[in-house]
């Protein structure tokens, strides 16, 4: 498919999100073969009065498409039962072609704090039924919220069956913290293969969203409930930073244009505005990329932050022979890395991020990001050794990331993060350097819903080496659910028993509780 240009694409995206009304006699215009909702139905981007509602019209699945080219109108309707029986709205809007048929509509005037249900028709069929809510209103004190968080769901590694087990939490909104698909032609061990070969174009990205949203798990997941989300590496390739290309796989002649691509699909399967393509950042590394970061309100009671760290951050320094990707780093060997101008949000999002701590309230600061936050040293005793593609690889852009939560006393801060395969938990230090320096919030980097974790962890070893993390585990699988109310949060691992398994059971591995106005973790 030809590359559209970023204006092309921030105008048909536009389109494609308005509500529209057509004359009745047009209705009936399309008509397919076999259901063209094969990919299901999402809903994310929440606020107290609004929400996106998502479906992507695709006859055969991720082995192409026989929709065409022309405008397909895509009816939708929200009621206040499943039934249908007490509609609220409803309206149509057009799956384009050069947005692969993807809809995103943008449903305004709901009331606050109140669950809906959903659907779409083209033609004669009709899509499942999803369930959404919008969250309570910026003046109301809510009781509680239910957040569950996931990332990290390669195909080959095995089956979504945690998603069916995450959906029987009931959660209020599904924060997704990236790595939602993964570019590789397969794996050692697989458990099932992707189609298509190593992702690098457009339509390859295409085909590999679809294959993941053919899982009945993560379709269902979906349905259940709102999601926020935000990606990682491999949503384009792994450890790409910035415009820099990551590892593995075929070159590419022009790594921007793979981002576009990448960055379009991603655009095109998950539940969000039509916003994040028209707010592009300036600067040449967001000229032509979307922004994703905002922040959304849960009454008085939580501030939810998303952001993103691939994007705007500068290139990985210090790589094993200076081939790309990532690595193991001794920072007294690498003369750049307390370099105090490198950044992994980029400073426009920082000063963004620095405006949003300043006017943060008393309530739940939740900040949702890729990764683990916390240094981590791997080399025990004398010396350091540590990975350079997260933040302890940009060590000034943390010191200014907790300076920054530091001065304008930001209250309750958790940060969640993903990118590991591995449960991580422990307490954000002012200075990680300081053994004796105050924790100014906690942090809970969560498992993988399928990935792999390394298999020589030491992660004993490394506790007793970075005494700020007070919990570890790189063996299992799953997600974590964190309640939040006005006393406390409370935080349970959920663990799968196998990921190669489609009846996988769940368990809880830990539960950690943290009082509101005092960031010290409790187990038990």
């Amino acid at each position: 498919m030809t590359q559209i240009t970023r204006r092309q694409l921030i105008a048909l995206a536009g389109a494609s999100a308005s509500s529209l009304w057509l004359a009745r006699s047009l209705r009936a215009q399309t008509r397919f073969d076999a259901n063209p909702f094969t990919l299901g139905v999402a809903s994310g981007s929440p606020t107290h009065d609004s929400v996106v509602l998502w479906t992507r019209l695709a006859l055969t699945g991720f082995f192409g498409s026989r929709l065409g080219q022309a405008p397909i109108t895509v009816r939708w309707e929200v009621a206040h039962d499943e039934g249908f029986t007490r509609p609220v709205q409803s309206g149509q809007a057009q799956a384009l072609h050069e947005l692969g048929h993807s809809v995103h509509v943008e449903v305004p005037n709901l009331d606050p704090d109140r669950w809906y249900w959903y659907r779409f028709m083209a033609g004669d069929a009709v899509s499942p039924i999803g369930r959404t809510r919008t969250f309570p209103s910026p003046d109301a004190a809510p009781g509680s919220l239910r957040l569950a968080y996931a990332s990290c769901q390669r195909w080959e590694h095995g089956y979504y069956s945690a998603y069916r087990h995450l959906r029987e939490e009931n959660p209020d909104v599904v924060l997704f913290l990236g790595d939602y698909i993964y570019e590789y032609p397969g794996a050692g061990n697989a458990v099932r293969l992707p189609s298509g070969g190593w992702v690098t174009t457009l339509d390859d990205y295409r085909q590999r969203y679809a294959l993941h949203k053919s899982d009945p798990d993560l379709l269902a997941a979906h349905a259940a409930c709102p999601w926020l989300v935000t990606w990682d590496d491999h949503e384009v390739q792994n450890d790409y930073a910035g415009l820099q290309a990551g590892e593995n796989g075929p070159a590419v002649a022009d790594f921007g244009a793979r981002r576009a691509a990448a960055y379009q699909a991603w655009y095109e399967h998950m539940p969000v505005r039509a916003s994040v393509l028209a707010r592009a950042l300036s600067g040449p590394a967001g000229a032509q990329a979307p922004r994703i970061h905002g922040q959304t309100r849960f009454g008085r009671l939580a501030t939810l932050t998303l952001l993103d760290d691939r994007q705007y951050r500068d290139p990985l320094v210090c790589t094993r022979g200076g081939k790309p990707g990532s690595s193991r780093v001794d920072p007294t060997a690498c003369t750049v890395w307390e370099d105090p101008q490198r950044t992994l949000l980029g400073r426009a999002q920082e000063a963004w991020l620095d405006d949003a701590f300043a006017r943060a309230g008393p309530g739940w600061n939740i900040v949702g990001q890729q990764t683990l936050f916390g240094r981590r040293d791997f080399r025990p005793g004398p010396g350091e050794s540590f990975w350079n593609d997260g933040w302890d690889g940009y060590p000034a852009a943390r010191r200014r990331f907790t300076d920054s939560l530091r001065r304008h006393s930001v209250a309750n801060a958790v940060l969640f993060g993903g990118d590991l395969h591995e449960n991580w938990v422990g307490h954000v230090k002012a200075d990680y350097a300081d053994a004796t320096s105050p924790a100014i919030g906690v942090e809970f980097c969560g498992t993988s819903i399928t990935s792999r974790a390394a298999p020589d962890s030491q992660s004993a070893q490394w506790l007793a080496e970075n005494p700020h993390f007070v919990f570890a585990d790189t063996r299992q699988r799953g997600y974590g659910i964190a309640h939040f109310t006005a006393q406390r949060l409370t935080t349970t691992l959920r663990v799968i028993d196998d990921p190669t398994s489609r009846e996988a059971r769940v368990s809880t591995l830990a539960t950690f509780t943290v009082a509101a106005g005092q960031p010290r973790i409790e187990q038990g």
